[in-house]
């Protein structure tokens, strides 16, 4: 059939509704197969819908609509694909030496293939790297067969304008001149807007931050949830991590944070003391041999736990690029579903943002999660002497219907001294 329809694909077995964020190509467009049409937002992350064919696009699906699973949101004529292709091959041959002619080239080539051969770029990136005045030669391609993707194409956009910054600082003195006047004029009107506004503005929840909602709530209202503190002193991590920074960067090409050594820590102890590591499922209780630690990752979209799988099996460098990966995915909403599920323990780290101490909410089905903090320097008492130290609060949040509070205690005390003392932990002891 010449018109095809796009369908919400099954996107795994918890999400069966999606909301529908907003189009990317106009309705009526001609759009190429598998360039991105649109985004939705699902309860964990976000993603982009393509083209299964090349034609017109007609939309279906409004901006901010929930859809069910299988729920048509598009549809394509495929007819409308060959008249495209003719159009732009009429308008290339009227002036060959004119600059639409070199855009329309690759568009030609793609088109009469029917595949991405290596070092052609997908319809968007074509698109990015034309307007960023970039020759695809110039780009390497991260896709199957070394098809340049959208990404690769923003990417060497954005090199190419860090690149150019320098060159276009000389031509700001000039332009000083003209905005002194302005402030002169515009400054009065915003001071009495601004000043006393008593303005409004209404805006519905995302998808991700309505599923956040209900998971907190769930969690205080569905678990024996209680909290217990310890702090650490943490001179022995900041002594490692200054006498040994430079050498672990040179071989493993990435820095030794204070996350690599909590995951790795809690992951010895979670396999010691089962209980934190299990949770229950209606009248059962589900134990693992293993430590899948999630970590809390704040993104401009909500906050997201993506889990790091079998802790206890890695290596320093190797938790501490996997946590690179993950963030660097969620700030960009490429998270997989597959990496955002799962998880049998969970870390947050509200230090970052100054926090000095707090009480976390358990990530369901989880049992337990660990609540770093601000490192701050503290008079301690040492053998008798008063000392300052660089002190951390910690927080361990836990069921207490599966965890009793000798264990999580007992726990919370093992974790600390394993980051009092990180030479055990390196030696296994």
């Amino acid at each position: 059939m010449p018109v095809i329809e796009l369908k919400i694909p099954n996107l795994g077995e918890s999400i069966t509704t999606i909301t529908f964020s907003k189009w990317l190509k106009p309705d009526g467009s001609i759009v190429e197969m598998d360039e991105p049409l649109c985004e939705i937002e699902t309860e964990k992350a976000n993603q982009e819908l393509s083209a299964d064919k090349a034609g017109k696009l007609t939309w279906v699906a409004k901006e901010g609509e929930d859809l069910e699973i299988g729920a048509l949101f598009a549809k394509i004529d495929t007819d409308a694909a060959g008249e495209s292709s003719g159009g732009s091959s009429v308008g290339s041959s009227n002036s060959e030496n004119d600059k639409p002619e070199t855009a329309s080239t690759p568009a030609g080539e793609t088109e009469s293939s029917g595949s991405y051969a290596s070092g052609h770029p997908s319809p968007a990136a074509a698109k990015i790297l034309e307007e960023g005045g970039l020759n695809p030669a110039d780009v390497n391609g991260t896709g199957k067969d070394g098809r340049i993707t959208k990404e690769d194409a923003l990417k060497a956009v954005e090199n190419k304008s860090k690149s150019a910054a320098p060159e276009s600082q000389p031509a700001t003195p000039p332009s000083t001149a003209a905005p002194k006047e302005q402030p002169q004029t515009r400054t009065p009107e915003p001071a009495v807007k601004t000043l006393y506004s008593r303005n409004e503005r209404r805006e519905r929840l995302s998808r991700m931050r309505r599923t956040i909602a209900k998971r907190l709530v769930s969690a205080k209202n569905n678990t024996a949830m209680l909290t217990t503190f310890n702090e650490a002193d943490m001179s022995g991590i900041l002594q490692m991590r200054e006498k040994y920074q430079d050498a672990f960067v040179k071989k493993y090409g990435i820095k030794l944070g204070f996350m690599s050594l909590f995951a790795k820590a809690c992951a010895k102890v979670l396999l010691e003391m089962p209980e934190v590591n299990a949770y229950i499922d209606g009248d059962d209780i589900i134990y693992h041999d293993y430590a899948d630690i999630s970590v809390a990752i704040s993104t401009p979209s909500g906050l997201v736990v993506p889990p790091i799988r079998n802790v206890e099996s890695l290596g320093f460098h190797e938790v501490e690029l996997k946590i690179k990966e993950l963030a660097g995915k969620a700030r960009d909403g490429k998270l997989s579903l597959e990496e955002m599920t799962g998880g049998t323990f969970t870390i947050t780290n509200g230090g970052i943002f100054g926090s000095l101490m707090s009480t976390p909410i358990i990530n369901e089905p989880q049992s337990a999660i660990l609540g770093m903090h601000a490192i701050k320097e503290r008079p301690v008492a040492v053998n008798g002497q008063v000392e300052i130290r660089p002190m951390m609060y910690l927080a361990l949040s836990y069921d207490h219907r599966i965890v009793d509070g000798a264990t999580s205690v007992t726990f919370l005390v093992k974790v600390k001294e394993l980051l009092e003392d990180p030479v055990t932990l390196l030696l296994d002891l």
